[in-house]
């Protein structure tokens, strides 16, 4: 096959060799394999803290990459026009992508294929991004499901196929096509000087995401279901930046885990709806493609939030005056994560307590996290603000002081976090735009809003709404 024309494979959010279906695809036959990644105006429309991340997987996969002898070329610009120069140069006959399923991803990959197909190119998309395809998940009504509870049934029943283990061997092309440099990009630039303290809290490719879905197994499955709460432990996976990337396949992670639970393993059920509720959301937006622009509840976008305001602007500072938020809202800043449960608290304080549209909240976590995941960032925040689906009720107000005694109750998250000296404050204060003025001694700034009086207003704001 020396003499065969390559096989494009073009790497998005599966940046790994393993349990990859379109690189298993593209090395069938031996065939020669151009691996390509393409900065397109699709994947820089990502946050500044989800882009940085995206730079540090490439690195990891071209290192991983070149183990073999082979390379990851790297393209900007308009998908389809990089393709086809890519042919021109390569001679390529194939093409082969995981498929993605938001409305942007979809838009473009319909555009490239029917191009390229009518130009007589072989071009196939393949599943491997989630358990199952969202038009394969259906009610007996034959429509998607709006509820949680009977879509984790269905996945469970459906069973979830088996992983695929990395291609033997990734023969390479004669010549490699010309590349683009990495550090000529820039793709940390968003993050200014925060990048550094960003680097202390990432773990990054392949190999390390192996690593850490073995160290959770080994040492944190059996007590995920009562750690998994606690901000100040680390008692979840670990995996989200790895699962958001495609440096892990999610069905790996799943049979990992299902092995585990027909051991006996305590945790392995919670961790598995946990999978499948990250699956929910990215069917959720695969049929309601408008889910992070417009309230799903029908009505909803009427609700009398306030847009960007002062108040928000303190959220995003960490500086609230609330403890238990704005040592969350620091963590996010310092390390592009945030603990799942405060997750929730401040984006219920934002929309509640402060009366803040929730797409003020998805932008900003958009903007700062690592492992941003466009489905699963949309339908969080309109559970919490109580307008998407399977929501939390509006009424439902998370209290930070309450959360804090249950779930920090010796108040070591939101010490490491708030208290001049400690790692977590330092790190915040180290990130920080200058702008900010943040200084590690200054006294913490009084609440912007009582918590009584946040619910109050809220609740007579639903009231109101309702009547309406």
């Amino acid at each position: 096959m020396n003499g065969a024309p390559p096989a494009l494979m073009w790497f998005r959010r599966d940046l790994r060799l393993a349990d990859n279906p379109a690189l298993a695809a593209a090395a069938q036959g031996g065939r020669p394999i151009v691996c390509l990644f393409v900065l397109d105006a699709e994947t820089e429309a990502m946050g500044a803290a989800a882009r940085w991340r995206l730079g540090q997987g490439l690195a990891a996969l071209d290192a991983q990459l070149q183990t073999s002898g082979q390379r990851l070329i790297l393209r900007r610009g308009d998908a389809l026009a990089v393709l086809r120069a890519i042919i021109a140069e390569t001679g390529a006959s194939a093409l082969h992508w995981g498929r993605l399923y938001t409305p942007a991803e979809m838009a473009r990959d319909r555009r490239v294929k029917a191009a390229l197909r009518g130009e007589g190119m072989a071009v196939k998309s393949h599943a491997g991004t989630l358990l199952a395809e969202p038009w394969q998940v259906q009610t007996g009504a034959g429509g998607p499901y709006r509820v949680y509870t009977p879509f984790w049934r269905a996945i469970a029943a459906r069973g979830v196929a088996p992983p695929l283990g990395a291609p033997r061997a990734l023969p390479t092309p004669p010549i490699f096509p010309q590349s683009d440099s990495l550090a000529a990009w820039r793709l940390d630039a968003g993050v200014a000087r925060g990048g550094a303290v960003l680097a202390r809290h990432a773990s990054v490719g392949e190999h390390a995401a192996a690593d850490r879905l073995a160290e959770f197994l080994r040492d944190g499955l059996a007590r995920y279901d009562e750690a998994r709460d606690f901000p100040a432990l680390d008692g979840t996976s670990g995996l989200s930046a790895h699962l958001a990337f495609g440096e892990i396949g999610v069905r790996q992670a799943w049979h990992a885990v299902l092995r585990a639970l027909h051991e006996g393993a305590a945790g392995a059920e919670p961790f598995l709806r946990q999978l499948v509720w990250r699956e929910f959301a990215a069917h959720l937006m695969y049929h309601f493609p408008d889910l992070d622009r417009r309230a799903w509840r029908p009505g909803w976008d009427a609700f009398p939030w306030r847009g960007d305001n002062d108040d928000a602007e303190a959220w995003r500072r960490g500086e609230t005056g609330e403890p238990l938020v704005d040592a969350a809202m620091r963590e996010l800043y310092a390390t592009g994560h945030m603990h799942n449960r405060v997750r929730m608290v401040v984006a219920s304080y934002l929309t509640k307590h402060l009366l803040t549209d929730w797409r003020v909240g998805l932008a900003w976590f958009a903007d700062c996290l690592v492992d941003w995941d466009g489905a699963s960032n949309a339908m969080g925040w309109q559970w919490v603000a109580g307008c998407g689906p399977d929501a939390t009720p509006y009424f439902r107000i998370f209290n930070p002081a309450t959360q804090a005694a249950k779930f920090d109750p010796d108040g070591k998250y939101r010490r490491w976090w708030l208290e001049p000296g400690q790692p977590g404050a330092e790190a915040f204060h180290a990130a920080a735009p200058r702008q900010w003025r943040t200084e590690a001694a200054a006294p913490r700034p009084r609440p912007v809003v009582g918590l009584a009086e946040g619910r109050a207003r809220a609740l007579t704001a639903l009231a109101g709404f309702r009547r309406g």
